[in-house]
């Protein structure tokens, strides 16, 4: 039977290597565009002349439009062509923004670039991970693992490309009511409470070389685009005369495909889908408007659930890697800031070996079964953290497992939902929108409840979205079990509408 899966997936990455490749890629500018604000933002108020407490319109502006872009994404995912054209256009805007960033001279003009590339990265979220899922279906697990593997990757190289050109002085020139360690520190991290206490003289003239990164970014960024134009000609979409050669992909999900147990609502979709109407709701894809009120209950209940699990994981990831730092500079914990500094990339580091790792493991493990185990090691690593809110040392191990175990959640998840209803294309907009959704809301909650209550706060607001998210998975598994029950004791009820199906 491994055998057998083997064939079928190296048949299908053979037939579209191409797409593969260069959906890994675009994820990769997503994870360049997503980490760079953090450790440039002292550089950027300088260059912008305006507050710290201002710059964090940015941040807002980026994180908003880019659940903005997740939403719509599913708009762009009609066709090849249209999900093509849609990448090629999102990762040059990334490159076009890195290279305009430079030349912002006030915070509108920044806000607006980073809306602009929150847009864009919210479309490329969307449709690389449908594609992915259309493309390998049942073996898309692995898949999956290596397209996020490269988030975590772009999300490493952007901040070591900025350091060298962050300023190591106070880039304003004769500003002196800011100390070299609370540069450091904002340097390091955006600490949306402390900001607004800090006072900057901004009328004088700023030293930066903080350009000279955006420039590379744009450089690097630059082949991905150049890679998704070369993959449209393949497909011959550059000319509408162009007679398009069909692709193996058809013939060999049809050749390796293997039937599974189908539940009672699964058989209800399919009963509903015929010739694709244009009056599709794109979120849910597959279910055209004037039939969804013959949907069950379980349909929409399973998007939900699964929405609202990666609701609560992305969160804890965007919460961590928000405020671990303030959390260690903080008493008890009292880190130097160059230590503590220390922290987010220990954070992303794991998390990217920890995808890495889940390549391999995705071709042995179901997704169920691995995600039981990542969200459990999830909560074992913040309770044992907030147990152990005294020791820097069991700080830095625990991020470290703590980003291993949360890795592979988010491709272990979009695999599990759509599995479970049944490939059809319509659970990945909704679970990619919820995931964009957690990560700017829980942020939120998560920094007025330190303001509120203290650091210590911090772990234990973690340990309790974990612990929500968890419940909500088991809810996820009760909820399918209980229609692939039902959908067993139908056919056994009317033996003959299965051998029709059949």
């Amino acid at each position: 039977m491994a055998k057998v899966v083997d064939e079928r997936t190296c048949a299908l990455f053979r037939s579209n290597w191409q797409h593969t490749l260069t959906y890994w890629s675009v994820f990769f500018s997503f994870g360049l565009c997503i980490a760079f604000l953090g450790p440039t933002v002292l550089d950027l108020r300088c260059q912008t002349h305006s507050t710290l407490q201002g710059l964090t319109l940015v941040f807002f502006a980026q994180q908003f439009c880019l659940l903005m872009g997740s939403s719509v994404g599913g708009f762009f995912s009609k066709s090849l062509a249209c999900s093509l054209w849609s990448l090629a256009g999102s990762t040059f805007i990334i490159s076009a923004v890195f290279a305009f960033i430079p030349v912002c001279a006030n915070l509108p003009m920044l806000a607006v670039a980073m809306a602009i590339a929150g847009l864009a990265m919210g479309v490329i979220d969307t449709i690389s991970n449908l594609q992915l899922v259309k493309i390998y279906q049942k073996d898309s697990t692995v898949f999956l693992q290596a397209l996020h593997f490269f988030v975590g990757l772009g999300a490493l190289v952007s901040p070591l490309i900025a350091d060298p050109f962050l300023s190591e002085m106070d880039c304003v020139l004769g500003n002196t009511t800011i100390s070299s360690s609370t540069k450091r520190h904002l340097n390091k991290v955006v600490d949306l409470h402390n900001m607004s206490h800090v006072h900057f003289h901004t009328e004088v003239p700023v030293v930066t070389n903080v350009s000279y990164a955006f420039w590379i970014m744009a450089l690097i960024n630059l082949p991905v685009p150049i890679a998704v134009f070369v993959l449209i000609y393949r497909e011959r979409l550059l000319s509408c005369w162009f007679e398009r050669n069909p692709r193996l992909l058809d013939s060999d999900v049809h050749m390796y495909s293997m039937k599974g147990e189908r539940s009672s609502w699964q058989q209800d979709v399919s009963s509903l889908e015929g010739p694709e109407p244009r009056g599709y709701l794109n979120l849910l894809n597959s279910c055209p408007l004037s039939k969804l009120k013959e949907l069950p209950l379980s349909f929409f209940g399973l998007h939900l659930l699964g929405g609202l699990v990666l609701f609560f994981s992305d969160g804890i990831v965007g919460s961590y890697t928000g405020f671990v730092y303030t959390y260690a500079v903080a008493p008890p914990m009292s880190l130097t800031h160059k230590v503590a500094g220390y922290l987010n990339s220990v954070f992303w580091a794991s998390i990217t070996l920890g995808r890495l790792a889940s390549i391999a493991l995705s071709c042995h493990i179901k997704p169920v079964h691995l995600l039981t185990i990542n969200q459990v090691g999830v909560i074992v690593m913040l309770f044992l953290l907030l147990m152990c809110y005294t020791s820097s040392v069991f700080l830095f191990v625990g991020t470290c497992f703590l980003g291993l175990f949360i890795s592979s959640v988010y491709p272990c998840m979009l695999a599990l939902t759509e599995d479970i209803l049944d490939y059809k294309g319509c659970a990945t907009a909704v679970l990619v929108t919820c995931a964009g959704m957690g990560e700017m809301l829980l942020q939120l909650i998560v920094g007025s409840v330190i303001h509120a209550y203290g650091s210590y706060s911090f772990l234990l607001s973690g340990l309790v979205f974990g612990c929500i998210g968890f419940l909500l998975f088991l809810m996820l598994l009760v909820v399918d079990h209980i229609c692939k029950h039902d959908g067993a004791a139908a056919q056994r009820t009317h033996p003959e509408a299965d051998v029709a199906a059949h």
